[in-house]
């Protein structure tokens, strides 16, 4: 097993690289910047191709001392290198790994982070035709237990949450809202993205049939009047088994005012999505999306959510409704034009404070959607769109643009995170601040927005101060361990590729974390390449969804 912090070593911090020069292990496009950082003093690097032959020479330059990372930082710029082929950076005797020039270098990545959702699918058999070696049987079929109502529902479908094989309304709205953000904003990326799954072929770009198999999940998790259950587990999550030995009785927890409006608003951007493909569908997600507004309206209330006693399994719980309603009311207002809808949301945006706290319109996490509703009223085609509301929208992620601009290329590797940021997850934060560079670059034509969202793909798949790829099967040196079940359970060598690692987590919030990573580590090297250290190592459906959103963004307008 690799792991990342030996206390033998005689390194203060950090892990046990074979690779001491740091390179997005994928690759870089062949005419965008390419760098690599050189952690140690030096003056020249050369660029070689697998057979050792020198292609490209250049001088290093200091860039000086990242606090993130506690590293003096160098770095070599080989962005004049356009030939096409594989190579590795050299300086003083040490070297990188290999890394890849091209115009395609993230096709097969864009594949595999999307195909991931495939292989979180709860409640069928995965066949070797589509699954290969990670092939199993069905899992989750048995009826849920209803905690609230009593009585038994059958609930198959949705996908795994996570490491975990819970399911989760929030989490999982807010997956299916990057899928389908992304796919309408570049539609043209994902109509010849062909994930060989059994949908394939079916007339539906392969992503919506993908985030179809969520939503029918999702709908089964609605009430009659409206209301969406919060979430279905088991009391306890399951030990390290494969799905389908899960046989634990599985429950359908209480309601949230949260969960329905997550699923209100998802089910009403799926119906603009859906409905040119499958009218009937997008009549349901339609219907549904319109009962779960109607029991908002009719419950102003914040109603949280709350683990019973015995249940260990996510919670997922959240401070207030507010940006969820908004969510809501802009997505259906999109979708709708509705007077009720408009005006609702006008309401809310023009309310930027609850309980003490700022509402965060720019936020695109599960906690936090307020990013979502700004983004469905600046796409909504409708004429009484209120055009100061929505130049506001516009230059709230402009301005975040720039300040992420200015924290990129004031961090040595790139990164847009500071070190309160190294939170449980800190890769969807960086894949969220990519997502927003995109988004500005759309909005102002500014290149250098775009190359900074790029940068933030290059620490993902690399160059970071570990020097590790936090993707499940890119790159030489790259997370092999993750903390999900079925990779431990499943008795195959390798891990399911494309799957987006938690990463540094500076609170270390789980004890295999504060046993393996010495005290005092710096924020961007809290990591460990553990499957127990679930704060640090752990895979997630809505932290995969982040990365395919960006993958889509930067490869439509590079």
């Amino acid at each position: 097993m690799l792991t990342m912090y030996n206390k033998k070593k005689e390194k203060k911090y950090g892990g046990n690289s074979p690779y001491e020069i740091f390179v997005d292990q994928t690759g870089y496009f062949t005419e965008s910047r390419k760098t690599a950082v050189i952690p140690f003093e030096s003056d020249i690097f050369a660029i070689r191709d697998e057979n050792g032959d020198k292609y490209f020479e250049g001088k290093v330059t200091y860039f000086g001392h990242d606090d993130c990372s506690d590293d003096d930082i160098y770095i070599a710029d080989f962005s004049d290198l356009k030939r096409p082929g594989s190579y590795r950076v050299t300086s003083n005797g040490k070297t990188s790994a290999l890394f890849h020039i091209g115009d395609t270098v993230y096709n097969r990545l864009l594949h595999d982070t999307s195909k991931a959702f495939y292989f979180m699918r709860c409640g069928m058999a995965l066949e070797e035709r589509y699954a290969g070696e990670f092939a199993h049987g069905r899992c989750h079929c048995d009826e849920a237990e209803l905690l609230a109502e009593g009585g038994y529902t059958k609930l198959t479908g949705g996908w795994h949450d996570a490491g975990d094989y819970g399911r989760y309304v929030t989490t999982g709205a807010c997956t299916c809202a990057h899928l389908l953000y992304a796919f309408k904003l570049f539609p043209d990326i994902f109509s010849k993205l062909e994930l060989d799954i059994p949908e394939s072929s079916s007339g539906f770009p392969d992503i919506l049939s993908e985030c179809r198999y969520e939503l029918e999940w999702l709908l089964k998790m609605q009430r009659d009047d409206g209301a969406a259950y919060h979430k279905a587990t088991t009391m306890r999550h399951a030990s390290f088994i494969m799905p389908e030995r899960d046989n634990e009785q599985m429950y359908v927890f209480t309601i949230s005012s949260s969960a329905t409006a997550d699923l209100c608003a998802v089910c009403a951007l799926a119906a603009s999505v859906f409905v040119h493909y499958d009218e009937e569908f997008a009549k349901r997600l339609t219907r549904a999306s319109l009962r779960a507004y109607n029991w908002l309206e009719e419950h102003p209330e914040f109603i949280g959510f709350y683990n019973p006693s015995g249940c260990d399994t996510g919670l997922y719980s959240e401070e207030s409704d507010i940006d969820n309603r908004y969510w809501a009311a802009g997505e259906l207002y999109s979708l709708t034009g509705e007077k009720r809808f408009h005006d609702a949301f006008l309401s809310l945006s023009a309310s930027p404070y609850f309980d003490g706290k700022t509402f965060i319109k720019l936020s695109l996490g599960y906690g936090h959607v307020g990013g979502f509703g700004s983004l469905a009223y600046m796409v909504a085609d409708r004429e009484d769109r209120n055009a100061a509301v929505a130049g506001g929208i516009k230059d709230l992620f402009v301005k975040e643009a720039y300040w992420l601009r200015d924290k990129c290329l004031k961090n040595g590797y790139g990164s847009t995170l500071e070190d309160y940021e190294y939170y449980w997850g800190s890769n969807m934060a960086l894949m969220h601040n990519g997502i927003k560079l995109i988004l500005a670059k759309m909005l102002t034509g500014k290149r250098e927005f775009y190359d900074c969202a790029l940068e933030q793909m290059h620490v993902l798949l690399g160059r970071n101060a570990i020097g590790i790829s936090y993707v499940t099967g890119y790159g030489e040196y790259r997370s092999v361990h993750p903390h999900y079940r079925p990779a431990i359970a499943d008795g195959v060598e390798n891990c399911v590729p494309g799957l987006v690692i938690g990463g540094p987590n500076r609170e270390l919030s789980d004890p295999y974390a504060k046993e393996i990573v010495p005290g005092g580590t710096p924020p961007m090297k809290c990591y460990a390449d553990d499957e127990r250290c679930y704060s640090l190592n752990e895979v997630a459906i809505y932290w995969n969804s982040s990365a395919v959103f960006l993958l889509a963004g930067i490869e439509a307008l590079k």
